[in-house]
């Protein structure tokens, strides 16, 4: 009988990441036990539709790459039912946000497979990256930023003594890069604002959040992996490496997928860039974004007496 009270407490949610690289699906299973907050990864998939290098080298989305979306969401709406998902919430960021055809293929894509995808802006992106990892701080006193580095976009977020002090979106992503699709004065915005923080505010470190960071971490293999940090000058040097082989030579030597491997050195220039001027020590990598994000809200959403003090 307990084991049935608590099977119908936890209950289901699911993220859909819409990025300009890859499309993921979370679903986690979410509980309470006693007083604390509990979340249990049940499913993740990653699909790389790639709908930047269609918008960032033509300005919209090919009829391929559409049909693609449909099939993709027709897949994630079945996986939804089976694991019984109690909400979702679909979220398109830098790719559709800038795709010409974007809000005409979100309302396709719902009539067809009843998804509800929404466009969110980099304020709300980097918010929802911001309230996610705040749950995952340790140290509140300390000065740091949440960098998060996806294909279309880099999100921003500067905490000292445990208040936010802002919130940034640059169009500064790795598949933009690729594409030669940033604008110099997106990346003077960048440089100005960073060096504006480093003057300002003294040791600060970097929270990493992305694929890529992801993906670098677990490279590295000088790293602290208890509080799941690397240090800057240890990023520099595996970034030397990468940047030194062919897409196809890092495939082979560091076992990396084909999206992976053309990303990972644009996503190391935009951490390293930003860590540089800010004179950072270390990039802690708790390996969450968006997606898990996502679910924290669905959560509140859901459940406002039960996370509100």
């Amino acid at each position: 009988m307990k084991t049935q009270d608590k099977e119908e407490k936890a209950l289901n949610y699911a993220a859909i990441d819409i990025g300009s690289n890859a499309v993921r699906l979370l679903i986690k299973r979410v509980e309470r036990e006693g007083e604390q907050l509990c979340s249990f990864k049940e499913l993740l998939l990653r699909v790389p539709l790639r709908l930047g290098f269609d918008v960032f080298s033509k300005g919209e989305i090919s009829e391929k790459k559409e049909k693609n979306m449909v099939r993709l969401m027709k897949s994630y709406s079945n996986l939804m039912k089976i694991y019984d998902v109690q909400d979702y919430r679909a979220c398109a960021t830098s790719a559709m946000r800038d795709a010409r055809n974007g809000k005409d293929i979100i309302k396709r894509i719902e009539k067809k497979t009843g998804i509800r995808i929404e466009i969110i802006d980099g304020q709300e992106e980097a918010g929802i990256i911001y309230n996610n990892h705040l749950e995952y701080m340790e140290d509140r006193k300390g000065n740091y930023i949440y960098v998060d580095v996806g294909g279309g976009s880099t999100e921003i977020n500067f905490l000292s003594k445990g208040e936010l002090m802002c919130s940034r979106s640059y169009n500064i992503g790795t598949v933009r890069i690729l594409n030669n699709a940033v604008k110099d004065t997106e990346w003077d915005r960048l440089r100005l604002d960073m060096e504006e923080l480093s003057r300002s505010y003294p040791q600060i470190n970097i929270i990493g959040s992305g694929g890529n960071i992801n993906k670098l971490y677990r490279l590295i293999e000088k790293k602290d992996k208890k509080q799941k940090r690397m240090s800057v000058a240890s990023l520099h040097h595996l970034h030397d490496a990468l940047k030194a082989l062919s897409v196809e030579e890092r495939m082979e030597q560091y076992s990396l997928k084909p999206d992976r491997a053309d990303v990972i050195v644009p996503a190391g220039d935009i951490f390293l860039t930003i860590a540089d001027i800010l004179h950072s020590t270390y990039i802690y990598v708790p390996i969450i974004g968006l997606s898990d994000g996502i679910i924290d809200c669905l959560y509140r959403k859901n459940n406002p007496l039960e996370t509100t003090d």
